[in-house]
């Protein structure tokens, strides 16, 4: 598959087919020259960061554009303009952005460096030594110790565990926080730690070149003339952290750049928006315009030289005695000077102002700020923020960003009753969240104290000695596979391989049930308050198929039983007939708590018959060792012992979303964003998920499962997924472009008959990737109304994420929490990273960042939409007032005699985009909002139009262009018809070309500024302050220019002496002031009249709703808990592997022997064991769940409280 071949970092010629290495051996390895172990995330170095950035600033086509005409204007025969003018704002920006990027490119080179100088211990000449990471080499061994980051990808040879294993956390890698076992080579773990035997050691190793597949490793050891081969679960991966583990020791096989982790890391690349890049192609259009204009002018000018020019210049002679055809050339050049400010270099000093303004509003906003964590939102490029107001794709990881990687035990069924719901003294059911008191478990020492539970008549009925209670509980404390740590008297830490386990034992251990110890072939537990240790006599493990675990045991007592649990539709079928009517009631509990996005098991258990247990114990054996079908030999016997259970109840175990995950996620599909969950997590989970937080629903029409093994099966399910949506479209030729024959560069939205979801699985992801089917999956997939890829590498999350960039005109986001998001946030438009429990990594990485998912619909409903309409609108007028202010150029040139001449004063000309209009725009640009947050989140539609570029686009562009030259028109006649043969009162003549000057300047600045007040949605203030502060401004610099005083100080320079004073004070000069005006917004106020009455956009709607309000909206009411009264119930809570079962009976994953110990219970009788008083009399009152920020030193129990047990105080 040509998957498996795609490497992160190109191949040279001489590609690597397979790697050779000789541990002990730096001279052998060397000659192969394999990268060291330092890495580089950082884009430049001290010699190429200038020259790389400029390269890159350059790309930007209008700084080309203005390095161009700065050489120009230094060329005195045609500038009429100060080369200043221009080369002080185009160093301005340059030197902005180059600062910003120096910034960030010196927190990536310190980030490498804290990596690169870590400390590991390395085997050298027969000694252990502490070396840096970047001095690690292919062939070293390596000592790790307990918690250390695995320094790079090794062969594991030896641990200080039982049967060499070791426990690893591999979150950083594919974001799953449970526990993975490792285990080395028998021929190796007898090396241990025995540094002699360790040097001597000097196998070779052959094995696959460096790829970055994670779950795939083929090599082979050759040691003392043996071969032994070596496969994934003998390989630590750098990124990984040890576990449990006091020390290991390990051969390294890929370093640095060549490890796996990153091999799975995207590069950093330049990110634009795509109103940069739609802005280079109108900077072109406006550049090929302008070309021909001044074209167009050069060739009047010569026309005119040759027809009229002779007549002058006998007082106006000619310099060197130049042709027509010189003086041409010339004019040519001058006007491209003259109407350069077409693109003004202020554009993009204003364009960074803004940007940098609106990053400064999301760094601020205090309902981004998580005081829980004490983390604010943090706008880490100011590039890209008009990008979140156009985001139509969202892929997001699932754990720790969907999920807080918590699980809580939170309801059960027992024996037909329901526990977990709070009543009052009424009988009416209390939400929990509600309430603020949970159950004491002070009565049980060994009791867990961030268990959270709320239901009190639960505990009671494990005090008052229910047996179906004892029963249950006891059921969940033995059937399992969860290891058990003591370190202290009391303390017990649990170390689950799926917190699923871990939530369900912590239940048992805090209602008097408590786990404490294992060995292969016993289970030691205490039942309220005495040690009780049952016989293991076999475990029926897990798998996909089976959906359940049973464990056959034997009480100190004597009697024999077989405890399962597993997936409800499973348990279902092997139940004994006398429990239907049981079956019924537990059906219904079932369906209310999947209702509420729980994950649910079933609860059975049967007595055994000594005689049939042997005879089947027997007939195990035999099939265990048979070489011959022995999987369907060992089902065919599970299946013959699991039947004819009795039901005892079910488990709801709750999946913790953070915090507004399904009101998000509804509020962005509401905007029309689609959400892609992109998980390394299992099928089963994931789907969960899916539910929980509302992105798969029970009311779609169908969700697709893609898991086909082989290309020809994934491309027949992606097929019929197809025809299941758009039964009528099978023939489209874009769907099977390879057939016809044609090249695809876009598909086109489409839409499905129905709502459906699609989840597929990783291996089917690698096929449906490959270049010949991709578009089949893409075209499936974006006819869905969410999508789930579970079991997936970094890698291929940032390829899901480039298929869509590549085939779909719309912008992508990425959202993730750990190193495995990496590459999706690196390649997506927008990365957005979540300071979770997984490390910054992602964070580093990120264009955004903050603490939880829920922020994502206030950064792109909210701030991203404003800041999309703020730039749209400035790009809009910006155009139009300098395109109606140069186009004025134009029309004055055919009057002029195409002689170049400007139309305005030289100081006006200067000072019209630095102080006459640059801060009305600012202030629209910062400050307008068509409507606030509230009315953003009331109505998310209100987003839809930024995605389809309706606000800035060639067409509004073309629009913009069209009416600066009717204005433009207006501004040059009216002023000139209204001078012409025009005589002052006092009967003087009116008509010189520095009144007219003056009135063709004072028009166009109350005409662009009358056009900002109708563009400007929401007036402040400042908006206020900095119209008419401009308008003032102008009339104040205007007066100073052309008085007296200033004509006495520099009269070259201020030769406009006297006409403010002498123009301004006749009323015909204000009524042309007042006609022009109207006539310039005459045709925008007509055209948005009629616009908004026949054809009213969603805004328009929207700004109607809000002055009818005339106040701003009371806050939503507060939403009520989302529960589906559907009966899908999540198929089974577990999402551990196969093969545990095998683990734990054989031994090899044992602990050493615990502390000793007491039972930690009260030593007292059996009538006064310390459970008293009961009853709801004694202090107990029914309250509920407290919220987060009332409780915050209290955190339930789940996988995080397995990530604390093995990281000690230091």
């Amino acid at each position: 598959m040509s998957f498996f071949c795609l490497e992160c970092f190109p191949k040279t010629e001489g590609a690597e087919l397979e790697r050779k290495l000789r541990a002990n051996d730096r001279e052998y390895n060397r000659s192969f020259k394999y990268a060291t172990n330092a890495i580089k995330t950082s884009k430049y170095n001290f010699f190429t960061f200038l020259p790389l950035n400029l390269f890159e600033q350059f790309q930007r086509i209008a700084n080309a554009y203005f390095l161009v005409l700065l050489v120009l204007q230094i060329i005195p025969q045609i500038s009429s303009l100060s080369w200043f003018t221009t080369v002080v704002p185009l160093v301005l920006v340059l030197t902005v952005t180059t600062a910003k990027d120096a910034t960030d490119d010196i927190n990536r080179h310190r980030s490498d460096n804290r990596v690169n100088n870590r400390k590991v211990q390395v085997l050298i000449d027969r000694k252990l030594r502490s070396e840096k990471w970047m001095d690690i080499q292919v062939g070293d061994i390596i000592k790790l110790e307990n918690n250390q980051f695995v320094t790079a990808d090794l062969l594991l040879l030896s641990s200080s565990e039982p049967l060499n294993l070791v426990y690893i956390e591999t979150a950083e890698l594919d974001g799953e926080t449970n526990l993975k076992v490792k285990q080395a080579l028998p021929v190796t773990g007898d090396l241990g730690d025995d540094i002699e035997k360790l040097a001597d050691f000097n196998g070779e190793v052959r094995c696959e070149p460096p790829n970055n597949r994670l779950d795939r490793f083929i090599g082979t050891l050759t040691y003392a003339g043996q071969k032994y081969p070596l496969d994934n679960e003998k390989i630590l991966l750098r990124g990984c952290t040890l576990r449990n583990t006091e020390w290991c020791y390990g051969l390294v096989l890929f370093a640095g750049q060549e490890s796996k982790l990153m091999q799975n890391c995207g590069k950093s690349t330049f990110k634009r928006t795509s109103i940069d890049r739609l802005m280079n192609v109108l900077v072109l259009c406006i550049f090929g315009f302008l070309l021909f204009m001044c074209t167009i002018l050069a060739i009047g000018n010569y026309i005119w030289e040759i027809k009229n020019g002779s007549n002058f210049t006998v007082f106006l002679p000619r310099e060197n005695d130049n042709k027509e055809g010189f003086s041409a050339f010339l004019t040519f050049w001058s006007y491209i000077i003259i109407l350069n400010t077409v693109v003004p270099i202020s554009l993009y000093v204003s364009v960074e102002i803004i940007r940098l303004g609106n990053s400064f509003y999301i760094d601020w906003d205090r309902k981004m700020y998580h005081s829980r964590s004490d983390t604010p939102a943090e706008a880490r490029t100011t590039t890209l923020n008009e990008e979140l107001g156009q985001i139509k794709y969202v892929f997001s990881d699932k754990t720790g960003t969907l999920t807080q990687n918590i699980m809580i035990f939170n309801k059960c069924s027992i024996n037909g009753k329901s526990y977990g719901d709070v009543y009052d003294y009424t009988g009416q059911r209390h939400d929990v969240s509600e309430h603020r008191d949970p159950v004491d478990f002070s009565f049980n020492p060994l009791a867990d104290a961030r268990f959270i539970f709320y239901d009190h008549s639960l505990v009671e009925a494990v005090k008052l000695e229910n047996p179906e209670v004892h029963t249950f509980f006891r059921l969940l404390a033995l059937c399992h596979t969860v290891m058990a740590e003591e370190k202290k008297e009391g303390e017990l830490f649990y170390q689950a391989q799926s917190p699923d386990e871990g939530a369900l034992v912590t239940a048992a251990r805090n209602f008097g049930f408590v786990f404490r110890s294992r060995t292969p072939d016993s289970i030691t537990i205490m039942e309220m308050g005495n040690q009780r240790s049952y016989e293991l006599l076999a475990i029926l493990d897990f798998n996909n198929v089976r959906k359940r675990m049973s464990v056959i045991v034997r009480s100190p007592e004597g009697k024999l039983s077989l405890l399962c649990k597993g997936a409800d539709t499973i348990i279902y079928e092997r139940l004994h007939q006398s429990c239907s009517k049981l079956m019924d009631v537990t059906t219904e509990h079932l369906n209310e708590f999947a209702g509420e996005g729980l994950r649910t098991l079933a609860l059975a258990y049967k007595d055994l018959d000594e005689e049939y247990f042997r005879q089947w114990k027997q007939r195990h054996h035999e099939a265990s060792i048979s070489l011959d079908d022995k999987e369907s030999q060992l089902d065919d016997l599970y299946e013959e012992i699991e039947k004819d259970l009795l039901l005892l109840g079910a488990t709801a175990i709750e999946d913790k979303l953070q915090d507004g995950v399904p009101q998000t996620i509804e509020q962005l599909a509401k905007a029309d964003i689609k959400i892609w969950v992109l998980t390394g997590d299992k099928q089963e989970t994931a789907e969960n998920i899916g539910y929980s937080c509302n992105l798969l629903r029970e009311e779609m029409n169908d969700v697709f499962i893609i898991s086909g093994h082989s290309p020809e099966d994934v491309r027949q399910e992606l097929r019929n997924a197809q025809n299941s949506m758009k039964p009528d479209a099978t023939a489209n030729s874009l769907l099977f472009p390879e057939e016809m024959g044609k090249s695809v560069n876009l598909i086109k939205d489409e839409v499905a008959d129905g709502e459906y979801g699609l989840v597929i699985n990783g291996h089917s992801l690698a096929y449906a990737l490959e270049s010949s089917m991709e578009l089949d999956f893409l075209r499936t997939a974006c006819l869905c109304k969410a999508v789930i890829c579970c079991r997936v590498t970094p890698l291929q999350k940032a390829q899901v994420v480039e298929l869509v960039k590549k085939y779909k005109k719309a912008v992508t986001l990425a959202i993730g929490d750990g190193a495995n998001d990496v590459s999706m946030i690196k390649a997506a438009h927008i990365g957005v990273g979540i300071s979770g429990q997984e490390g910054m990594q992602a964070v580093l990485s990120s264009d955004y960042s903050f603490a939880q998912f829920r922020f994502l619909q206030r950064l792109l409903l909210v701030h991203g939409r404003w800041s999309y309409l703020r730039m749209c609108k400035f790009l809009r007028y910006f155009f139009y007032k300098n395109f109606t202010f140069t186009f004025v150029h134009i029309w004055f040139a055919f009057f002029c005699g195409f002689s170049a001449q400007t139309v305005y004063d030289e100081g006006f000309i200067t000072l019209y985009n630095l102080m006459y209009t640059a801060l009305p725009v600012l202030g629209m640009s910062l400050f307008d909002q068509d409507v606030n947050d509230v009315w953003s989140f009331q109505h998310p539609q209100l987003y839809i139009p930024g995605q389809l570029n309706l606000y800035f686009s060639k067409k509004a562009f073309f629009k913009c262009a069209v009416h600066s030259c009717y204005s433009s028109l207006v501004l040059f006649l009216i002023p000139y018809g209204a001078l012409h043969d025009t005589v002052r009162e006092d009967g003087r003549d009116l008509a010189d070309y520095q009144s007219f000057a003056l009135l063709t300047q004072t028009c166009l600045l109350f005409a662009v500024t009358i056009q900002l007040g109708l563009e400007m949605s929401y007036w402040t203030a400042v908006n206020t302050f900095f119209v008419l502060g401009s308008l003032a401004m102008y009339f104040a610099v205007t007066f100073a220019m052309y008085s007296n005083g200033m004509f006495l100080v520099v009269p070259s320079a201020f030769p406009f002496i006297g006409t403010a004073r002498n123009s301004l004070n006749q009323p015909n000069v204000w009524l042309t002031i007042l006609l022009t005006s109207i006539l310039c917004v005459l045709p925008v106020v007509t055209y948005r009249f009629l616009l908004i009455q026949l054809c009213p956009t969603i805004n328009d709607k929207v700004m109607f709703k809000v002055r009818q309000a005339r106040a701003t909206p009371p806050p939503p009411p507060r939403r009520a808990r989302i529960r589906r009264t559907s009966s899908r119930r999540s198929g089974y809570a577990f999402s551990h592997a196969q093969g545990y079962g095998d683990l734990v009976t054989s031994g090899r994953f044992l602990r050493r022997p615990a502390v000793s110990r007491s039972s930690g219970f009260p030593q007292v009788g059996r009538t006064t064991t310390g459970f008293s008083p009961m009853g709801r009399s004694a202090g107990y009152s029914p309250t509920g769940r407290p919220q987060n920020s009332k409780v915050p030193d209290v955190e339930v129990t789940a996988l995080q409280m397995y990530r604390t047990i093995t990281d000690p105080p230091l």
